[in-house]
């Protein structure tokens, strides 16, 4: 198993809801971001995967709230691509603070999908892989 991907973040004031507390749908934002970060550090830019008609797709997500975080906490949000076989993959995150302590864990199933058929590709980490400068970043 490879490193995971990591990046650090800021939480802003705009993004806090009426408790003062990081807005729910924050998190998934942040880990959307490191999603799309990790494949650009793999070489792979939105328009290079879109120039192959093909595309993500998200099947699902569980997202798992552990402790808050308040405007101005500084976390590192991982992104850790886990291979299998079949058409789909799992990316696993997590956002922790600078501390240690762990605030939020997802886990998504992903696939990824043909944009002019509109169905799964078979093995979409060898179409990754082919794509990529550094698919190593992407545990490939």
């Amino acid at each position: 198993m490879t490193k995971p991907f990591q990046l650090r973040i800021t939480v802003r004031g705009y993004e806090l809801d009426t408790q003062g507390h990081l807005n729910q749908a924050v998190y998934l934002q942040y880990c959307e971001h490191l999603r799309w970060e990790s494949l650009r550090a793999a070489g792979i830019s939105q328009d290079k995967l879109i120039a192959t008609q093909i595309g993500p797709a998200v099947l699902e997500n569980t997202m798992r709230f552990r402790h808050e975080l308040r405007g101005g906490d500084e976390v590192d949000v991982t992104c850790q691509w886990i291979w299998g076989e079949g058409k789909t993959f799992r990316v696993e995150q997590e956002i922790r603070r600078t501390d240690g302590v762990l605030a939020c864990e997802l886990s998504s199933v992903a696939g990824l999908i043909d944009l002019t058929q509109r169905k799964l590709i078979s093995n979409p980490a060898e179409h990754f892989a082919k794509l990529a400068d550094h698919p190593e970043i992407m545990g490939l």
